[in-house]
């Protein structure tokens, strides 16, 4: 009868043992499978799409989101960043955009599915230089005329706030503008086509 005791304990034991070490081995394999619904760094670097929320965004600021590796410019124009834009046409290269990259379901003249949203790639069309975001207006070291834009520090290609290149500039295209789309007014999806979408 001893034995039977001594037994009794023992298999309770290495019931217990294997649960546990079963019940890690479970975790151990779920954890990777969970993992796998998430895209990988190597997937975003090569163009997953990524969600950005731009409901804090205050007037005629600019975040910066990356995709595929790249920076991002979301910049939240105001009326008088749009009502500017007018007045730049026959200061830009290519005001209606005939040969910029931008898909083609925003406008031509704001580059913008909203108007007030407006979304670049922040690459120079030059070397690629990042511009930098200058949205103040008549600095002294951009001249009296500048009503906001981009300037890029590199080799001076200046930029308007719809990111179209000014004429006789080193940068030949205007900025590029990414496929993109709206889940909500406060959600941008970044790398999905709207049309698409």
């Amino acid at each position: 009868m001893s034995n039977d005791g001594v037994n009794a304990g023992r298999r309770r034991f290495l019931v217990a043992a294997t649960s546990v070490v079963g019940a890690a081995g479970a975790v151990g394999a779920a954890v990777p499978f969970v993992g796998s619904w998430f895209p990988s760094a190597k997937a975003k670097a090569a163009g997953a799409p990524v969600k950005v929320n731009i409901g804090k965004i205050e007037a005629g600021q600019q975040i910066v989101a990356e995709w595929r590796g790249q920076p991002v410019f979301i910049v939240r124009r105001t009326e008088e960043i749009l009502s500017n834009l007018a007045k730049l046409e026959g200061t830009v290269a290519d005001p209606q955009s005939a040969a910029s990259v931008q898909p083609e379901y925003v406008d031509k003249t704001n580059r913008a599915i909203k108007p007030e949203i407006l979304v670049l790639v922040g690459l120079c069309t030059h070397l690629g230089c990042s511009p930098s975001f200058r949205p103040e207006v008549a600095p002294a070291d951009l001249g009296a005329d500048w009503v906001g834009g981009y300037f890029c520090p590199c080799h001076g290609s200046k930029y308007d706030l719809a990111g179209r290149v000014y004429k006789a500039q080193p940068a030949p295209l205007n900025l590029p503008v990414p496929p993109h789309t709206y889940e909500s007014d406060d959600v941008l999806i970044i790398g999905v086509d709207q049309e698409k979408a």
